[in-house]
């Protein structure tokens, strides 16, 4: 793996990925903008203030955008090697440069996205918020590890096993709503909460909720079980491409 392999990877993506498309890297800001306007002028409706603080663009903004930066670091790593097939038979480009390629370039375009859009809310609106930079780096971190341990694992799957990909689109098409996006994991009665703690979204969105909101706790939260599920993912991931890399280049 090569720091100039990746380089050009990533210059590639920018170009087809969103170099291609009108708009560009706006469509990448309008999606959380648009999804947070929308849960934010549906809940204003039936509730008079969130779960937590006085603002629900807020809110929602501490649980959407980790759960889309997960969703979008995860999808786009899993597809690396499919997406860079023709450069792999280059015997310098490796499956490691196409996965880092793909994974760094989309991880500085959620954390960018992540900063506009809550800059954007803390500016626009009396958020009441106390930003603690601990946790809310901690989230992030937690948000880049468990997208690239599940993309990675994924990347092998669905090079592997091509039906792999509709069968894990359908198997987490609930993810939105078990991930504590639109609540808070203390509002779910038991036993249904005990079940949704091994959703580690549910941690990393708690996380990032601590580091806005000095009034929650998040005491559930747990950073060792994240990086771990992480870690054996990416790690599993690895060495299955590792063995099976040549037999994936000739499907």
């Amino acid at each position: 793996m090569t720091a100039r392999t990746i380089c050009a990877l990533i210059l590639r993506e920018m170009t087809t990925s969103y170099g291609r498309s009108p708009g560009g890297y706006l469509w990448a800001l309008a999606e959380p903008v648009l999804g947070i306007a929308l849960l934010s002028v549906i809940f204003s409706i039936g509730f008079r203030s969130p779960l937590l603080g006085t603002n629900f663009a807020m809110f929602y903004a501490t649980g959407l955008l980790p759960f889309l930066m997960f969703n979008d670091l995860s999808t786009k790593t899993a597809q690396a090697i499919n997406y860079s097939k023709q450069l792999l038979s280059y015997p310098r480009v490796t499956f490691v440069d196409a996965i880092a390629g793909r994974f760094i370039l989309n991880l500085l375009t959620q954390l960018l996205v992540g900063i506009i859009v809550f800059s954007g809310i803390i500016i626009a609106f009396e958020t009441r918020t106390s930003l603690e930079w601990g946790k809310i780096i901690s989230a992030f971190t937690m948000t880049a590890a468990f997208g690239l341990g599940v993309g990675t694992f994924n990347c092998f799957l669905m090079s592997m096993f091509p039906i792999w990909q509709r069968v894990y689109s359908i198997l987490t098409r609930p993810l939105l709503l078990v991930s504590g996006v639109i609540f808070t994991l203390e509002a779910v009665p038991h036993p249904y909460q005990d079940w949704l703690w091994y959703n580690p979204l549910v941690h990393i969105i708690g996380t990032m909720r601590a580091g806005y909101y000095n009034s929650y706790d998040a005491v559930y939260a747990n950073q060792t079980y994240v990086f771990a599920l992480s870690g054996l993912l990416g790690f599993l991931g690895l060495v299955f491409l590792r063995r099976y890399h040549r037999d994936i280049m000739e499907l």
